[in-house]
């Protein structure tokens, strides 16, 4: 067992690498927090981002406190492991359309016409890029 605060290190980025969702919660959100499911990636430089619309509640109560954490669990067949990032965010203009083609072709089979179609809109619609700057990590892995 691990539950210790440090950077992300190899073993987390190899778990965060997986098509996992994880549980956004912002902290100027309703009382008590609503955690939301997201796509995610880390990126080289070690944060984490995901995409979502200009004027969507996330973005709304992330610019009152640009505070927010993601929570990343392994499957329910596999031994108990979650990663938790916390830290301050940015909200990015620029890349949103390009994490969503690769988030997609990481969560979904595109070679599936239906999954092909599902992405069209994401990729039409307005969408910013959020980036979460690690602060505080803890994980546990049993």
């Amino acid at each position: 067992m691990n539950t210790a605060t440090s950077p992300l290190t190899a073993e987390d980025l190899a778990f965060l690498a997986r098509p996992l969702h994880g549980f956004l919660t912002v902290a100027a959100g309703p009382l008590p927090p609503q955690p939301r499911p997201v796509w995610f990636e880390v990126t080289p430089e070690g944060t984490l981002q995901f995409f979502t619309a200009p004027d969507s509640p996330k973005i709304r109560y992330l610019r009152r406190d640009p505070r927010a954490s993601l929570v990343v669990a392994a499957p329910a067949d596999e031994r108990e492991r979650w990663v938790s990032v916390a830290g301050r965010i940015t909200v990015e203009p620029d890349g949103a359309h390009d994490l969503v083609s690769r988030l997609a072709a990481r969560y979904w089979d595109l070679d599936d016409p239906t999954r092909a179609d599902d992405l069209a809109p994401l990729l039409a619609a307005d969408q910013v890029r959020v980036v979460i700057h690690p602060e505080a990590v803890r994980r546990y892995a049993h």
